[in-house]
């Protein structure tokens, strides 16, 4: 059954959307992006741009110098936003199941390497499954960062997904998303509608399912950064889903032994602004 609802995700990307334009719904929008990255996505080759289904910011203020994997990269729009944010020495990894889509990413990277003024690519896309990074040749502990902008909700294995990202991810690692999650659990009816699972609606995760799978992982203390319930715009996709509410969710957690209650020593925590786009406080 799994390999089924890949199968048709595959089919959903690679073939039934062509662009943006072709969406359903609009689950797959993204609002409030920084300034900053404007600038940078001014700078992409639009066929990179046309076909990203993103949901929402799911990148950290400093980046420089890291190693990144990017979870369903698609056609590389974070990833290379990723490129140019880590600057030359820093290394961007994107990891996708659909051949497509990766085929658009890497027909770019010798176009973007040159107008970053790089001497070499510091972005490469591999295919591969999340629920299974050894499939993309990823090792343990081996990158900072992972991202993922409205992807995860289309696992088909939360659990394996999650237990992948922080094996993954080196000891202080952080993971940074975007995602779509829903209210209440998602009928297995819906679960096998190709439309709504392509639209990440029906495979989305239960909140409170999302927060036991971190804690049963390890991971006790994750914060959330940003919240928009989700409109759907389709009176026939509204009727199927009934009652259940969806939300674009901005997720941060470290691979950090934390507990899941801060004791209040009275400490204080001063930030000296050195982040250059976050001069005063930081998202």
């Amino acid at each position: 059954m799994e390999q089924h609802i890949q199968a048709q995700v595959q089919d959903y990307y690679g073939t039934e959307l062509q662009s943006s334009n072709d969406l359903k719904t609009n689950a797959c929008c993204t609002d409030d992006i920084p300034a900053a990255h404007k600038r940078i996505l001014a700078q992409l080759e639009s066929e990179v741009l046309e076909k990203y289904y993103g949901c929402g910011v799911c990148i950290p203020s400093a980046v420089e110098g890291l190693t990144v994997l990017d979870l369903g990269s698609g056609s590389g729009r974070d990833a290379y936003l990723l490129s140019k944010l880590v600057g030359e020495q820093g290394r961007v990894i994107g990891v996708d199941m659909t051949e497509e889509q990766l085929a658009v990413a890497r027909r770019h990277v010798a176009t973007h390497t040159e107008r970053f003024g790089y001497q070499q690519p510091n972005v490469e896309f591999r295919h591969g499954f999340i629920e299974d990074l050894h499939s993309a040749g990823l090792a343990n502990n081996s990158v900072d960062l992972v991202v993922s902008n409205c992807v995860l909700n289309l696992s088909t294995d939360k659990a394996a997904t999650y237990r992948e990202i922080f094996r993954v991810l080196k000891p202080g690692g952080e993971l940074f998303i975007a995602d779509v999650f829903s209210d209440r659990r998602v009928p297995e009816a819906l679960r096998q509608d190709p439309v709504l699972y392509g639209e990440c609606l029906s495979g989305a995760l239960y909140i409170e399912d999302f927060r036991r799978l971190l804690r049963e992982l390890g991971i006790r203390d994750y914060r959330l950064t940003a919240q928009r319930r989700l409109t759907i715009g389709n009176a026939e996709i509204e009727r199927k889903v009934g009652n259940i509410k969806f939300y674009s969710l901005t997720v941060r957690a470290f691979k950090l032994d934390l507990e899941d209650q801060c004791e209040d020593y009275g400490q204080v925590a001063t930030y000296l602004g050195t982040s250059p786009t976050s001069p005063t406080v930081l998202p």
